[in-house]
């Protein structure tokens, strides 16, 4: 019955969590983010010092604009959601899935998500500050979502791309070096 279900409502089921990252100064800085079970989309990301449920239900009015919205959407029972979050989704359509305490395999692709950023990306770095880390995010979700290959995609992209197979191949550097794309020159 479950596996059905996630067949037939794959495309309309995101995933939001929260994860921290700590400054060169010591502060612990927040990332929410939300992501699609269908193509694994990193579909909006923000950076906190002080997440409330106020900033988090922002969060998920910017992810969703002009009605380009999941049906469902997988989080866990962190207090920052505040009480009445799943109440809040429903009233704009969309059905909260609360995970179990202590399982994190029941979101597990905000999860695996989560330990792509670190290894591939946060691990090889020092954030300065907020600003530091947001424009660092903004580099690797764009790499994630237009040039990582992903296993689960055929080693496609989250968002497909119209790939030319003639041509020299030529390197294209990202995140300062750290991942390089391979393309081909039009």
């Amino acid at each position: 019955a479950w596996r059905t279900f996630l067949t037939n409502h794959l495309n309309g089921i995101w995933a939001a969590d929260l994860f921290v990252v700590q400054t060169v100064s010591y502060q612990v800085l927040y990332v929410m983010f939300f992501i699609s079970h269908g193509r694994r989309e990193l579909v909006h990301f923000n950076v906190t010092s002080n997440p409330t449920a106020a900033w988090v239900w922002r969060q998920l009015m910017e992810a969703t604009p002009w009605a380009h919205q999941p049906s469902h959407l997988i989080h866990d029972g962190d207090a920052v959601y505040g009480h009445d979050f799943d109440e809040r989704t429903r009233a704009v359509g969309v059905i909260g899935v609360q995970t179990p305490r202590r399982a994190p395999n029941a979101n597990s692709i905000a999860e695996r998500v989560v330990r792509s950023i670190r290894v591939e990306c946060l691990d090889h770095l020092i954030v300065i500050n907020d600003r530091h880390l947001m424009a660092v995010l903004t580099e690797f979700i764009e790499y994630y979502n237009h040039d990582r290959p992903h296993r689960s995609l055929a080693l496609g992209s989250p968002v497909p791309q119209n790939l030319s197979r003639a041509g020299p191949v030529s390197p294209r550097a990202g995140l300062g070096g750290l991942h390089h794309v391979y393309e081909r020159a039009a």
